[in-house]
């Protein structure tokens, strides 16, 4: 195959591709670039308001419930065990107590939820204006930290 021109690499490129071609492999590359960055790093975190008590399922996976103002009772938020919710190693579960509201209890069913740091293995209350993140590091252990979390 000729070779009629090289690439800014300096690497030739066969005559016999057209120009047509070379655009649509980029432009797949792009694209496949951008749905692995959009997989591995989403741009967003989606909300679950939750107004009442409340335990997690699968799909709340990488989302954050959401306790708002406007329900000023004190609810309890729960992580189902593993036996119940077999969420994969490495999910995230993240609680927002909004400024006004009332405290949010985290707890798990049978399962452990460790306080990061101390190791406490105690129902965690959420204040207003808290957020805390629960990660899931074995089939039956999540560590919590976070900001407004006791």
């Amino acid at each position: 195959m000729p070779v009629t021109s090289s690439s800014r690499l300096g690497f030739p490129i066969p005559s016999a591709i057209s120009q047509s071609k070379r655009l649509e492999d980029i432009q797949a590359v792009k694209a496949a670039l951008v749905a692995i960055d959009n997989s591995v790093a989403p741009l967003s975190m989606k909300q679950n308001v939750q107004s009442d008590n409340y335990t997690c399922v699968l799909t709340d996976s990488g989302k954050h419930i959401f306790h708002p103002s406007s329900d000023t009772t004190a609810r309890t938020f729960t992580i189902p065990s593993n036996a119940s919710v077999a969420y994969e190693l490495g999910t995230s579960l993240t609680f927002v107590n909004h400024n006004g509201a009332g405290n949010v209890s985290i707890s798990i069913d049978t399962d452990t939820l460790r306080l990061a740091g101390t190791g406490s293995t105690n129902v965690l209350t959420l204040a207003p204006n808290g957020i805390a993140t629960a990660l899931k590091v074995s089939p039956t252990e999540w560590i919590i930290a976070g900001t407004g979390l006791s």
